[in-house]
């Protein structure tokens, strides 16, 4: 069920607590309605406040969809973190076309960005609004402030569970800090309640800083597949870790593989399995999903946002899409892929591997022009209806019910199977099955299985994309090969150019956004972007 964050969502727009911006960036400077003495005198308020955490990744304000935005200077819906997060992830990539031309927007999908792009500052200011939130709900939970407060016993207890989360949700702000920005300005609880001027982190820094505390955490939190439905358990810190040691190599130089196939194959032991249907992880009960570890919750009609799989469902349909068998009135006409996604699959029909859900109907497969919706076939793998047919809870047929996948258990295998290739200690053996089984569900039998003279990481890189396209790995999973910049790997439009071709390697990462260059004298640009 999704009680915890449809319930404590509802009530977390009126349990806020005071927090202020990190820096002197009044784009994250929200109004809140009461002091942090206020909500934390109160035990019941907890919750509520941890809810507000959580809500932070698929909520954008405090009166959903639109009106009371936490973070300011983008339209609101836009700002929404897994929407940004997403279209970081996935439109300067093979995988991803967005056509439309709001301004930062055809910059993304041609890897032509600058320090001055509004939808990377957004992601930016969203990253940096979640560790606020965190750090203030960590910083009211320590030992002496709940016994301040006479805050003892059970209720204690249940605070330092809510604090471990807390901390978790921080880290995987900050791990996503790391990938996408790599040198970043540092603030935990224990820094100053206020506007001040951070200390710039190293990438390596921050990887061991991100390190310490998922290894802190996670013999705080409740066991795998125990806790609450929407909220972080062992596995979500085991899963975090192992994608953080899968690509240490390149946030630090120094490879651990070992430490990657360990912690995945911590979580493939603790009883996840997959789910007997691939398409139904992407409908709107995919809340009964055996196979997701950690997902980003949404309710059409309770906790409505114009991001998250709102936007996926939505932005996918156009051209001769028919809504209605998405689950919704109407579509925005955006999102497609491109001919490098098509091609790794047998057919395009699905008949062979039902992974391939394109829209092909008045589509071409070649991208000729970004802005025009039928240039790229459109994906049909988000949809706002139940695996019994029934339409999302929103009666306008706007707002989706389908919840995003953050971490499931078929990225787990292929991590696994990924880190022994690379040299990390663990059975090949293992790692050949573990792929197999993704495969048999997706032919629906052994025809698609691969030997082990197949299993090369080239294959687990076109694995990765044909099983995990549109999930938000694309672009760690190309800059983790080598190819996100290459001359020798290209697709439509990456470097400006309909054909393709390299760019500099400064962009696999994103610049840290001029304003906060301009107002933070402590910080310094990344490489290759003038300040």
């Amino acid at each position: 069920m999704k009680n915890f964050l449809v319930k404590g969502l509802l009530a977390a727009g009126l349990l806020i607590f005071s927090a202020t911006s990190c820096t002197d960036d009044l784009d994250r400077l929200p109004k809140y309605d009461f002091t942090s003495e206020v909500v934390y005198s109160d035990f019941n308020n907890y919750r509520n406040v941890l809810a507000k955490i959580y809500a932070g990744l698929s909520l954008t304000g405090q009166r959903g969809p639109d009106g009371r935005p936490d973070v300011l200077g983008i339209d609101e819906g836009a700002s929404n973190y897994i929407r940004q997060f997403w279209q970081l992830q996935q439109v300067p990539t093979d995988e991803t076309v967005l056509g439309w031309a709001d301004a930062g927007l055809p910059e993304l999908n041609m890897i032509t960005w600058t320090p001055s792009n509004g939808f990377i500052r957004a992601m930016y200011n969203r990253i940096f609004f979640q560790i606020t939130l965190a750090n203030e709900f960590i910083r009211e939970t320590s030992d002496a402030r709940l016994g301040s407060r006479g805050i003892t016993g059970a209720d204690q207890t249940t605070a330092q569970l809510y604090r471990a989360e807390a901390r978790f949700m921080r880290a995987l702000s900050y791990l996503h800090a790391l990938d996408l920005f790599g040198n970043v300005p540092f603030v935990t609880e224990n820094d100053p309640v206020g506007v001040f001027f951070p200390r710039q982190i190293s990438r390596a820094e921050l990887f061991s800083y991100v390190e310490s505390e998922l290894l802190a955490v996670e013999s705080l939190m409740v066991a795998p597949r125990q806790n609450e439905y929407g909220r972080a358990d062992q596995a979500a810190a085991w899963t975090a870790l192992a994608k953080l040691y899968l690509n240490a190599e390149v946030y630090t130089g120094q490879a651990r593989y070992t430490d990657a196939a360990n912690y995945a194959k911590r979580v493939i032991d603790a009883g996840y399995s997959l789910h007997p249907n691939y398409d139904h992880l992407f409908l709107t009960d995919n809340n009964t999903s055996p196979e997701i570890i950690f997902a980003v919750v949404s309710d059409g009609t309770r906790t409505q946002s114009y991001g998250a799989t709102t936007f996926l469902v939505n932005a996918s349909i156009g051209g001769t899409m028919n809504a209605a068998d998405f689950g919704t009135s109407g579509g925005w006409a955006g999102l497609r892929t491109t001919r490098n996604l098509v091609n790794l699959f047998p057919d395009i029909t699905g008949s062979t591997d039902t992974r391939a859900n394109f829209f092909t109907n008045g589509q071409r497969l070649e991208v000729n022009d970004l802005s025009t919706f039928q240039d790229g076939y459109a994906i049909m793998k988000y949809k706002n209806v139940s695996s019994a047919g029934q339409r999302g809870s929103d009666p306008a047929g706007t707002f989706v019910d389908t919840d995003f996948p953050l971490f499931r258990l078929a990225d787990v295998y292929l991590m696994y199977a990924e880190a022994v290739l690379r040299g990390g200690s663990g059975d090949r053996g293992l790692a050949l099955n573990y792929i197999n089984l993704i495969r048999q569900r997706a032919y629906g039998n052994n025809s698609g299985n691969i030997s082990n003279a197949q299993l090369t990481l080239n294959f687990i890189l076109d694995e990765r994309a044909r099983e995990l396209y549109w999930e938000a790995h694309r672009r760690t999973d190309l800059i983790r090969y080598g190819v996100f910049t290459a001359d020798n790997y290209v697709w439509p439009f990456k470097g400006g150019v309909r054909e393709g071709r390299g760019v500099a390697d400064h962009y696999r990462l994103y610049p840290i956004p001029e304003a906060d260059i301009i107002a933070n004298p402590n910080l310094r640009q990344n490489d290759g972007y003038l300040r």
